[in-house]
C-alpha cells in the first residue's frame, strides 16, 4: 500500500493508535481505513478492550476447578454452588471516568458490572466496591470521595441491588487518579448459561434497551491513557446512566432468556456497538452485518463514527432464533424499552456496518476482537532502585520502645495513644459514613451487614422453581488489596492479597471457591510499571494455586498515572484487587467479628505473640505496616511473606470451629496488626477484653512489633468456656504451637486492657474513646472541609 494516509499522525494518535499499529491495520485491510474504521480499531486495540500488554501475563492464572462452570472470556465467571444453584460474579473498574466526573463515573461503573451479570442469565443479588483515594485532608480528594460514594449509592439503591461490602483506602499515591472497582454477584435464573458467541447464519441481531447518544464517546480509549490536566475536558467520554431503565432491562432480559429464543447476548459496555458486534462475531467464528439506520438514536445528525464509539448505557445486543424475534421484541416493549432487528448473522467472518444504504465499515471480526496486538515486554533483571532502597530499611532504625510506649520526635507516646491514632486514620477507621448511604438490605437476603464481619454474607434464596434441597445455604464475598504491600514487593504483596481474601471468607465460615481480579497499575510501557504488573501477576497466580481458588475472569486497568502541569508522571500504587467468593452450606453456622458474650475465651490462631520461631516465611513485620506509615511517616521495608502451609491450616481450623459451633466470633489481623484487630472486635461487639500478651515487660521483643506488627496468618477468635477444653484439644492437634490463649471477653466498662506476663499494664483504653475516633474519623474530616 503506497497511497498516502488520509489521516495525519496526530489524528491517528488521537485514537490511541501507535504508528506501527496503524501500519498493521493497513496491512490487514489491504487499504487505509476510513474514519469510522479507524475509531473502531482505536477502541478495540486499546488496553481496556484487548489487554495487549497484560494478556501474556494472564495466561499463567489457574482457571479451572471442580466448581468452575464458566472461566475467563465471557461476560462473567460462573461457579457451581451445588443443589442446582449457580453463581455468576465479576469485578470491573471505572477509574478514569470517576476521576473526571465522580458521580456518573461511579454510577455507570455499577450499571456496567450489573449488565455483565444478568447478560449471563443471572439475577444480580449483591454489589461490593473497592475504592482508593488520595489524602482525605485534600479538598480535591473530598470532592471525588463524596461524588463516587454518591454515584454508587444512587445507582445501586435505585436499581434495587444491595451493596453489601467493600473496602476504602486513602493514600497520596491516588491523589490524581482514584480507583473505583465494583464487583457484582448474581444467581443464575435461566436453565442454561447465556453465552456471547453468535451462531446460526441468517439469525437476526437485535438491539435492545436504551437509545444511543454521543455520551461516552471514546470511553475505552480514554480508560487506556494517562490522566492529564486536559482530562477534565474529556467529560464526553463519561457515560450517563439511568438505573430505573436498567431495572427494566434486567427484568426484560431475564424474561427473554427464559423463552429459549435468545441464541447469544452481549452487553454494550466499553466500545459500545463496535465491541458487541465484533466480539459476538469473533467468538462464534461468524460475521455480523449491522445497519446503523435501525439504531434508536437520542440525538440528531449522528454519523457512523459516533454510533460505533458511543458508550451510552443500558444497551444490549442479542442474537435471536430466526422467526422468534418478534416474541423478544414484544417482551422489551412491555417493559418500555427499545427493541429492533438491526442486523443479521452472516457466514463471512467480518463486521459489516451499513449506514444510509452504504457500507460505512467492513473489518474482519477477528482483527478487532481476537487477533489484536500483543506486547511481551522485557522484564527488569533485578528490582528497581526504589524497591531495593525500601528493602534496606531495618526496624533497628526506629526509636527504642518498652511496655510503656515509644518516643517519637522527642515525645513519649503511650501505646493507647498509638492505637487511637491508628483507629483515627481514614484507611483503618470505620467506613460507616460510606456504607450507611447504601441500601444493603434490599432484596432481604443480606445476612451479615457491612462493618459486622470480615466478609459479606448473602442468603441464596431459590428462584422460580429450581429444585433446591436446602434453603439454608449462602454465599460470602470480599474484595481485598493492601496496595502498600504490593508497591514495596509486588510478588509477595500480591500473594498476601489472595491470602487475606481467603482469610476473610474463612472468618465468616465460608469455603473459598474462586476469584475475580481487577489489576489497577500504571503504565506497562515503563520498566518499573511492567515489573510491578508482571511480578504481581506471578504472585496472584501462585496465591490462587496454593489456596485452590481459580480465576474466573476480571478486568485490567492500566495507565493509572497522572501527569502534572510540568508533564511529570505520578503512577498509583500497583493495586491488584481480588474479589473472592465462598460457599456457606448452613447459614446457622456463621459468625461476625464482634465479641458475643462476657467470659468467652479469646484465642490467637497463627503465629503466637511469644513465638520464638524465626521462620522468614511467617515472621511478623513492621515493614510496610500501617503503624510505620501513620506513626513514623515511613513507607519502607518488606511486607510479611505468606506461609501458605500455615495459612491453610489456620483457615481450616477457623472454619471447622465455626461449623462445630465452638467459635463465637472471628476476625483476621490486617492493617494495624493484633491490637487494631482486638479494638475492632471490641467496637463491633460493644464489649471489652482483658488480654495478657504472655511475655514479660523486659522481654527482648519490640513491643511495637508485638502490638502492631502485621502478617503471620493470624485470626482472633472467641470461644465459650464450655467449649474451651475440646477447642484447645483440637488446636493442639491441628496447629501445634501456632496458637495462643490471649484472655477473655469483658464487660463494656473494662474497655480494652492489655498486660504483660508479669502483670505490667501495656495499655488500657475505654470503648468510648476508641469509638469516638474510629466512628467519627471520616465524617469529621468531611465536616471540616465543608466548613472551610
Amino acid at each position: 500500500m503506497t497511497t498516502e494516509s488520509p489521516f495525519s499522525p496526530q489524528e491517528i494518535a488521537s485514537e490511541g493508535i501507535k504508528p506501527q499499529e496503524y501500519t498493521e491495520i493497513v496491512r490487514r485491510l489491504g487499504r487505509h481505513p476510513n474514519k469510522a474504521e479507524l475509531g473502531m480499531f482505536g477502541v478495540m486495540w486499546s488496553e481496556h478492550c484487548c489487554y495487549k500488554n497484560s494478556r501474556p501475563l494472564l495466561k499463567q492464572f489457574p482457571t479451572t476447578g471442580p466448581r468452575i462452570l464458566v472461566g475467563p472470556g465471557e461476560n462473567a465467571g460462573v461457579v457451581d454452588l451445588g443443589d442446582g444453584l449457580q453463581l455468576a460474579f465479576k469485578i470491573e473498574s471505572h477509574n478514569h471516568p470517576s476521576a473526571v466526573e465522580p458521580f456518573q463515573g461511579a454510577a455507570t461503573g455499577v450499571g456496567g458490572i450489573l449488565r455483565d451479570i444478568f447478560t449471563m442469565g443471572a439475577r444480580p443479588i449483591a454489589l461490593l466496591n473497592s475504592l482508593r483515594f488520595g489524602s482525605l485532608d485534600d479538598p480535591k480528594t473530598q470532592r471525588l470521595f463524596n461524588g463516587v460514594v454518591a454515584g454508587i449509592s444512587h445507582y445501586g439503591n435505585c436499581v434495587g441491588v444491595p451493596t453489601v461490602g467493600g473496602e476504602v483506602y486513602f493514600d497520596p499515591a491516588y491523589s490524581g487518579n482514584p480507583l473505583v472497582n465494583v464487583m457484582a454477584l448474581g444467581l443464575m435464573e435461566t436453565p442454561e448459561i447465556v453465552k456471547s458467541g453468535a451462531s446460526g447464519i441468517g439469525n437476526p441481531v437485535l438491539y435492545v434497551g436504551s437509545t444511543t447518544g454521543r455520551d461516552g464517546m471514546g470511553g475505552a480509549s480514554f480508560a487506556s491513557a494517562e490522566l492529564t490536566d486536559e482530562s477534565m475536558d474529556n467529560r464526553p467520554a463519561v457515560q450517563v446512566g439511568d438505573p430505573f431503565l436498567e431495572k427494566s432491562l434486567i427484568e426484560a432480559c431475564l424474561e427473554a432468556f427464559k423463552t429459549g429464543a435468545v441464541v447469544a447476548a452481549q452487553d454494550m459496555g466499553a466500545a459500545g456497538i463496535t465491541c458487541s458486534t465484533s466480539e459476538m462475531a469473533a467468538k462464534g467464528s461468524v460475521g455480523i452485518e449491522f445497519n446503523l439506520d435501525k439504531v434508536p438514536a437520542r440525538e440528531y445528525g449522528m454519523i457512523p463514527y459516533e454510533y460505533l464509539l458511543s458508550e451510552s448505557q443500558e444497551r444490549m445486543l442479542f442474537v435471536s432464533e430466526k422467526g422468534r424475534e418478534q416474541e423478544l421484541i414484544d417482551i422489551f416493549h412491555r417493559w418500555g424499552l427499545q427493541a429492533v432487528v438491526a442486523g443479521t448473522v452472516i457466514a463471512e467472518p467480518i463486521v459489516r456496518i451499513l449506514f444510509k444504504g452504504e457500507v460505512a465499515a467492513e473489518i474482519p471480526a477477528d482483527a478487532l476482537a481476537e487477533n489484536t496486538p500483543l506486547y511481551e515486554r522485557e522484564l527488569l533483571t533485578e528490582p528497581p532502585e526504589y524497591a531495593k532502597t525500601a528493602w534496606d530499611w531495618s526496624v533497628d532504625s526506629l526509636p527504642s520502645c518498652d511496655a510503656r510506649g515509644i518516643t517519637v520526635n522527642g515525645k513519649l507516646q503511650s501505646w493507647q495513644d498509638v492505637l487511637l491514632t491508628l483507629l483515627g486514620t481514614p484507611t483503618i477507621a470505620s467506613k460507616s459514613w460510606v456504607y450507611r448511604q447504601y441500601d444493603h438490605q434490599v432484596q432481604n437476603n443480606t445476612v451479615l451487614l457491612p462493618g459486622g464481619a470480615d466478609a459479606a454474607v448473602v442468603r441464596l434464596r431459590p428462584l422460580n422453581s429450581f429444585p433446591v434441597t436446602s434453603h439454608r445455604s449462602g454465599v460470602a464475598a470480599t474484595v481485598d488489596c493492601n496496595s502498600r504491600y504490593v508497591y514495596l514487593d509486588p510478588y509477595e504483596g500480591a500473594k498476601s492479597v489472595v491470602a487475606e481474601a481467603a482469610r476473610n471468607l474463612s472468618c465468616v465460615g465460608a469455603e473459598p471457591l474462586a476469584v475475580t481480579d481487577n489489576l489497577n497499575f500504571g503504565s506497562p510501557e515503563k520498566p518499573i510499571g511492567y515489573w510491578q504488573l508482571a511480578s504481581a501477576c506471578k504472585g496472584l497466580s501462585e496465591g490462587c494455586q496454593e489456596l485452590g481458588t481459580p480465576v474466573t475472569g476480571g478486568n485490567v486497568s492500566l495507565y493509572n498515572e497522572t501527569f502534572d502541569a510540568q508533564g511529570n508522571p505520578q503512577p498509583i500504587y500497583p493495586t491488584p484487587v481480588v474479589g473472592m467468593v465462598g460457599l456457606i452450606e448452613d447459614l446457622d453456622k456463621i459468625c461476625g467479628q464482634g465479641w458475643k458474650n462476657v467470659g468467652d475465651v479469646i484465642y490467637l490462631l497463627g503465629l503466637p505473640v511469644q513465638s520464638k520461631i524465626q521462620n522468614p516465611k511467617s515472621k511478623i513485620e513492621l515493614g510496610a505496616s500501617e503503624y510505620l506509615a501513620a506513626i513514623h511517616n515511613t513507607i519502607a521495608g518488606k511486607p510479611p511473606r505468606v506461609n501458605f502451609d500455615l495459612e491453610r491450616k489456620v483457615q481450616s481450623v477457623c472454619r471447622y470451629g465455626i461449623h462445630s459451633g465452638w467459635v463465637c466470633s472471628a476476625h483476621d489481623t490486617a492493617e494495624g496488626g493484633l491490637t487494631v484487630a482486638l479494638a475492632e472486635c471490641c467496637l463491633s461487639g460493644k464489649l471489652g477484653a482483658e488480654l495478657n500478651l504472655g511475655i514479660s515487660a523486659n522481654s527482648a521483643f519490640r513491643f511495637d512489633e508485638v502490638l502492631f506488627g502485621e502478617g503471620g496468618a493470624r485470626i482472633l477468635v472467641s470461644v465459650s468456656v464450655e467449649n474451651q477444653e475440646i477447642w484447645e484439644s483440637y488446636l493442639q492437634e491441628h496447629l501445634g504451637e501456632n496458637w495462643q490463649k490471649l484472655g477473655i471477653v469483658a464487660n463494656l466498662a473494662t474497655g480494652l486492657t492489655v498486660t504483660t506476663a508479669d502483670h505490667q499494664e501495656v495499655m488500657k483504653v475505654s470503648i468510648s474513646d476508641m469509638s469516638n475516633v474510629y466512628d467519627q474519623a471520616i465524617a469529621q474530616r468531611l465536616a471540616l472541609y465543608a466548613n472551610t
